[in-house]
C-alpha cells in the first residue's frame, strides 16, 4: 500500500541559528539533526518505515512571527533549500512553501512562484501573525492566490500568543508545565482550532468558495465540538454565511492524522466528514512513522477507506 505523509517537518542550518534558534533547546541536537537532513538519512528512515512520498514543510513556528522585511528573504532560501533536495529524490520529496506571511502581497508571490516555478503542492501557515489571523482581510491576497492556484493552505499550530498564555496558562503549576499546556498539550491545538473557526465564521469561505485548507492532529478538537457549535449558533445568533457551519468542514477542510494515533479520535473525525476528507500523516520526526504505519494498519476501516487516507485522497488533492 503506497503511503503518503503530509505532515513532515524540517529545518535548516541557518533556520536553527535565526528564527528556529529555539529548536536545539527544546528538542535536542539529534531531533535537530534530523530536521535539517534533507537527503539520504531522511530517505533510509522513509525506507526503514515503508513511506514512498513525504511532503515537507518548514517546522514551527515557521516564518509567521518574522518581520515584513525579514520574512521575504528567509522564505526564498528557504523554499529554494527545499526545491534542491526535491530535485534530488523527485519520487520520495514533495513540499510545502514557507511563506513571508506578515507581508501578503509578498506571500501571494512567493506561494506563486513555489507552485509555478518549484513544483510545490500548497503551503503552511505556522498560526497567528503576531495576534492577527486569517479571517483579517490584510490576509487575503494569500488566500486569493491559493484559490487561485488551486492548492491549499496547511494551517499548522503555534503557541498563543503571549497575553492568552499570561491569561489561560499561567496559574498554579510550575511554568515548565505551563509551557507544555500552551503548547502541546492544550495550548496550540485549541489555537488552531479557533483560528480555523474564526474563518469560518467570517466568511473567508463564502469569500473565496474553492479554497481548501488543511489541519492536522485529526482536526484540532474541532470535530467533537462541531455539532456543539452548529446547534447554538441555528438558536442564538444569525451568522450570515451562505452554508451551514458543518458545511464548511466538510467541503473546505481536508484534515490529516499527524502523530495523533488514537482510535477513539479519528472514529470521531470519520463519523463526522467521512474518509474522503482524512489524510495519513506521521508529524516526522517528533512523532515516529513506524508508529504512525500501524495505526493506519490497524484502523478498524475498510480497505477501500484505509487506500483512500494512506495515499488515494492526497493523489486526487494534489494531482501526484
Amino acid at each position: 500500500m503506497r503511503t503518503i505523509t503530509l505532515e513532515e517537518h524540517f529545518a535548516t542550518p541557518d533556520f536553527a541559528g535565526g528564527p528556529g534558534g529555539h529548536l536545539a533547546a527544546a528538542w535536542g541536537q539529534d531531533t535537530l539533526h534530523v530536521l535539517c537532513d534533507l537527503g539520504a538519512g531522511r530517505i533510509a528512515a522513509m525506507d526503514a518505515a515503508g513511506v514512498d512520498v513525504q511532503v515537507l514543510s518548514l517546522t514551527s513556528p515557521g516564518l509567521e512571527q518574522l518581520s515584513q522585511s525579514e520574512a521575504p528573504g528567509w522564505a526564498r532560501s528557504i523554499n529554494d533549500r527545499v526545491a534542491s533536495a526535491i530535485a534530488a529524490h523527485p519520487t520520495r520529496l514533495r513540499g510545502f512553501a514557507a511563506l513571508p506571511t506578515a507581508s501578503p502581497e509578498d506571500a501571494a508571490g512567493e506561494l506563486s512562484r513555489a507552485v509555478t516555478e518549484l513544483g510545490f503542492l500548497g503551503a503552511m501557515v505556522n498560526g497567528h501573525v503576531g495576534g492577527r489571523y486569517l479571517d483579517d482581510e490584510f490576509f487575503w491576497p494569500i488566500l486569493a492566490k491559493a484559490e487561485q492556484l488551486q492548492v491549499p493552505i496547511y494551517l499548522h499550530p503555534t503557541m498563543p500568543p503571549q497575553t492568552v498564555i499570561d491569561a489561560s496558562y499561567t496559574g498554579n503549576f510550575s511554568a515548565e508545565v505551563g509551557r507544555i499546556l500552551a503548547a502541546s498539550a492544550w495550548g496550540w491545538h485549541m489555537e488552531t482550532g479557533n483560528h480555523l473557526l474564526r474563518m469560518v465564521l467570517a466568511g473567508v469561505f463564502d469569500r473565496f468558495p474553492r479554497l481548501q485548507v488543511m489541519i492536522g492532529h485529526l482536526g484540532e478538537a474541532l470535530p467533537f465540538m462541531l455539532p456543539r457549535i452548529e446547534q447554538v449558533y441555528d438558536s442564538f445568533a444569525d451568522t450570515q454565511l451562505e452554508r451551514r457551519i458543518t458545511a464548511y468542514f466538510r467541503e473546505n477542510v481536508h484534515y490529516t492524522i499527524a502523530g495523533f494515533n488514537f482510535v477513539p479520535s479519528f472514529l470521531n473525525l470519520l463519523l463526522q466528514v467521512g474518509a474522503d476528507r482524512i489524510l495519513f500523516s506521521a508529524d516526522y520526526p517528533y512523532t515516529s512513522m513506524e508508529d504512525a504505519q500501524h495505526f493506519l494498519r490497524e484502523l478498524p476501516i475498510s480497505e477501500s477507506d484505509r487506500h483512500k487516507i494512506a495515499h488515494g485522497n492526497a493523489e486526487s488533492l494534489f494531482d501526484i
